[in-house]
């Protein structure tokens, strides 16, 4: 059982590592919010769609959805639209002081709603966590399955926490101005290119 839980974590967090969309989201959330607590909608909501997500790979339902051809289009030219307005939205992001960074964090409900698009309007996203999580879960059953599946899960919520909580770290910082700037520009780079690698792939 422990080989599954060391061998799902490892994995897991090889996968949620790069600097990927929805991590680049929760990082910024927490660097603009003016207190911690108020990132909490992008963290849960992101860790709740980890969770679904890896628990539908791992029991072999998201492969049976992205097989229908339709419904795999249909994702991949929705996401890619989304990708490249919140990269834009992010490039035009320009906090010059505290209560700039404030005026340009989002609501609760916005925190949500950009949660929820990030992590299921990314089919490449999708096929890693099915390829990858799906197809080593395969190794294990009864028990040691679920191990593997839990330590997937727990890195993700505790990641999720981290970034935040570093993003708040770097905003909270009276010298953060300029370099929330460059990670803007950065994220709207990364988010851009997010979404040409999807077409390219397609």
């Amino acid at each position: 059982m422990l080989a599954s839980f060391v061998h799902g974590f490892l994995l897991a967090l090889g996968l949620i590592l790069p600097l990927g969309v929805q991590n680049v989201f929760v990082f910024n959330q927490g660097a603009l919010q003016p207190k911690l607590r108020h990132a909490l909608p992008v963290v849960i909501t992101a860790a709740l769609c980890d969770t679904l997500l890896l628990t539908l790979a791992i029991l072999g339902v998201s492969v049976l959805i992205l097989s229908v051809p339709l419904i795999k289009s249909i994702l991949l030219v929705t996401g890619v639209l989304f990708l490249l307005y919140m990269g834009y939205v992010t490039w035009r992001s320009q906090p010059s002081d505290r209560q700039g960074r404030e005026a340009e964090s989002y609501s609760a409900r916005k925190q949500i709603t950009y949660a929820l698009s990030v992590s299921f309007l990314n089919p490449h996203a999708l096929m890693d966590t099915v390829g990858v999580i799906g197809s080593s879960s395969l190794s294990y059953s009864g028990t040691e399955k679920w191990v593997f599946a839990l330590s997937c899960i727990l890195v993700s919520w505790v990641w999720f926490f981290a970034l935040a909580l570093a993003g708040r770290f770097i905003g909270s910082l009276s010298s953060s101005d300029r370099f929330i700037r460059y990670l803007n520009k950065i994220s709207a780079c990364i988010i851009c290119a997010s979404a040409v690698l999807m077409i390219y792939l397609w």
